[in-house]
């Protein structure tokens, strides 16, 4: 019987996700909420973290995200304006969630044509159900190898 080691070798395939804030403890709790994967259809996931908005900007530009993180609440550049600026500037924008502080602002994250919208303080099974639709959305509609 003959083995295939090109199967055993080749790499899992993962799903690439940005985090944006300026406090580390945030990216920190979006990364362990979603932990490795956010739900057992998806594949595993890879995190970039940006902690300012020139960062994001270099990343997203050089491309292949399937999913960005945004905190509303950071400074100086919040989340909610950095999406806005994204989904205009960004050609075929990955999807985007925005970490909002208070559910009042749920109409900022839709002004800023945010995908998602979850609330501070991070409730784990939220994020990971919200990014997970995203994810999934992003998934169906890649284009095949």
């Amino acid at each position: 019987m003959a083995h295939d080691s090109s199967a055993a070798s080749a790499p899992e395939p993962t799903l690439s996700v940005l985090v944006y804030s300026d406090d580390r403890l945030v990216r920190q709790q979006v990364r362990q909420a979603l932990g490795r994967r956010p739900a057992a259809d998806l594949p595993a996931l890879e995190y970039v973290e940006c902690a300012t908005e020139p960062a994001v900007i270099r990343q997203v530009d050089g491309g292949g995200f399937d999913l960005l993180i945004l905190d509303g609440e950071a400074t100086p550049a919040g989340g909610m304006g950095v999406c806005r600026q994204l989904k205009d500037e960004v050609y075929r924008c990955p999807p985007t969630l925005v970490l909002v502080g208070r559910p009042q602002d749920a109409w900022l994250a839709t002004w800023s044509r945010a995908d998602g919208v979850v609330g501070h303080p991070i409730d784990a099974v939220a994020l990971a159900t919200t990014a997970a639709a995203l994810l999934r959305r992003r998934v169906s509609v890649s284009p095949t190898s």
